[in-house]
């Protein structure tokens, strides 16, 4: 029983901070307004707490070393209900994106130990079906933020979205307190010394990197000065922070576990995995509420089928996971996040919810069969002395090529649109029978709706330039989910470095990476 006890508790910060990385999307429009921020600075709300995530994951393994994991899970825990309250009472921006950085800090160390913890909780019997149910969270968790966001900001306001929280982290605390076993003192002494330089350099280099590419569309990329400091500032701080940790006898991230073939594989992979399946699931949100004018909660109410698919691929897992080729179930989840690409890549003018029903199925089983069996994969041929460092490196790879792909689909987007829209609209012309038709019936409609001839003629051109607008995006978005189908076509060969069926190693490999 204490297994499972201790499992709920880490499951249940695990997902506290999973929602929480998408929660607050939907809630932007309205923080905008009750601040009194600008699109760009309210975008600092995102980007604040994803930097901080992004320099703490690659840490986490030697932080559970030098303070205990227990230990280190506890303030982890505690830290992000409290940074969870500071946001909600924050009274102005400046206060909120603080609080958000406190939040990506403690939050990133959540996810990182909570699943070794349930690993560590069950025997090898039973550890498949535990992971299942833990990586079931995981995988959930981000379909239900959103229609959580949605409904809290509508009913209560936007500052309950970080007021959840606390009920829930409290209960989570007095649980890991209860429950979770006492750290290990011997486990404590492998930490070694502070590598502070490497610490620092890593910081410099990911947060810069962060920021460019959060801000680098907004601000028009290299055009930026702003973006062509943080793109420089990111280069040399990652490249003293790989030389320092190649040299340095100890590392704060151990670079040396790439010497593994299925860490080269597994890293690449996980990039992709970012860039694509993430990818997905920011541009539906944004095409339906931009251009079907959903609102937020229906846009979230829309993920939902695939979360439930999501959760029965994860239960079927913890039943195959041990039987089949991690090599074949990631083929086979790659195939059908193509599917998905090639599904929603013919939306049209007249799409309802119902067209997305099956892509996004599609999608939910796919991210499964490619999420749980890439962590054994990729880990499950390492030593058990390299596991934890290349978890560390292994998320934080994930975790980049998800800001990565949503970067490169911000720019994308808008780039596409503005040449489609600029091709449409060379052919707008006199000289062409089909636009002066459709000119003539709606001047002639808005004018049999009381407008004099010169504001019937201005209302139907409006109208022409909002189809034009509206082909244009659907063409973009075409194109971009083209590209995420081709993405998992084209790299199915990397699987090929990837690690055999799990064993002993690969349940290590599972529980070590989140």
């Amino acid at each position: 029983m204490l297994k499972w006890v201790i499992s709920l508790t880490a499951s249940l910060a695990a997902i506290l901070e999973v929602i929480d990385t998408v929660i607050t999307n939907v809630a932007l429009p309205d923080i905008r307004g009750n601040l009194g921020a600008s699109l760009s600075e309210a975008g600092w709300i995102s980007t604040s707490y994803a930097c901080a995530n992004v320099v703490i994951i690659p840490l986490s393994a030697w932080l559970g070393y030098r303070f205990g994991k227990k230990n280190y899970f506890m303030f982890s825990l505690i830290g992000f209900t409290l940074a969870s309250l500071m946001c909600g009472l924050s009274p102005n921006l400046g206060m909120l994106i603080f609080a958000r950085v406190v939040q990506g800090l403690t939050g990133g160390g959540l996810l990182a130990k909570a699943q070794s913890i349930v690993f560590e909780a069950f025997p090898s019997t039973d550890r498949a079906f535990a992971q299942a149910i833990f990586g079931m969270g995981i995988i959930v968790g981000p379909a239900i933020g959103p229609v959580m966001g949605g409904w809290l900001t509508d009913n209560l306001g936007w500052r309950w979205i970080f007021y959840i929280n606390l009920p829930l982290g409290l209960l989570a605390v007095l649980m890991a307190w209860t429950f979770l076993p006492t750290d290990d003192k011997k486990e404590m002494n492998r930490a070694g010394t502070v590598d502070w330089t490497g610490i620092g350099l890593l910081a410099v280099g990911l947060a810069c990197f962060q920021i460019m590419l959060e801000e680098g569309q907004q601000e028009g990329w290299f055009e930026s000065d702003f973006i062509l400091t943080t793109a420089l500032l990111s280069l040399v701080g990652i490249v003293l922070f790989v030389w320092r940790e190649l040299t340095t006898p100890h590392p704060a991230v151990d670079l040396r576990v790439l010497r593994h073939r299925s860490m080269i594989g597994g890293t690449l992979y996980s990039a992709i995995l970012g860039i694509g399946l993430y990818g997905i699931m920011f541009a539906v949100p944004i095409f339906v509420q931009d251009y079907l004018h959903y609102t937020a909660l229906q846009s979230g109410m829309l993920l939902v089928p695939g979360a439930i698919v999501s959760a029965t691929t994860m239960m079927l897992f913890g039943k195959i996971g041990n039987k089949v080729s991690p090599k074949v179930l990631i083929t086979i989840g790659a195939l059908l996040t193509s599917l998905t690409g090639f599904s929603l890549m013919n939306m049209n003018p007249d799409t309802g919810a119902g067209q997305f029903f099956w892509p996004l199925v599609f999608r939910g089983a796919g991210s499964v069969l490619i999420y749980m069996p890439l962590s054994i994969a990729t880990l499950g041929p390492l030593p058990k002395k390299d596991i934890a460092a290349g978890s560390g490196l292994y998320s934080l790879t994930r975790q980049l090529g998800s800001s990565i792909g949503i970067a490169l689909i911000t720019t994308i987007l808008v780039r596409r649109e503005a040449q489609h829209r600029a091709v449409l609209v060379e052919r707008i012309s006199d000289f062409r029978p089909a636009f002066t038709d459709r000119l003539h019936t709606l001047t002639g409609f808005f004018s049999s709706q009381g407008a004099d001839p010169v504001a019937a003629h201005d209302q139907a051109m409006k109208t022409i330039d909002r189809v034009v607008t509206g082909q244009a995006t659907i063409l973009s978005y075409g194109e971009l989910f083209l590209g995420v189908a081709a993405l998992f076509i084209l790299t199915l060969p990397v699987i090929l470095l990837l690690g055999g069926r799990a064993g002993k190693d690969a349940e290590e490999a599972a529980a070590a990476a989140h």
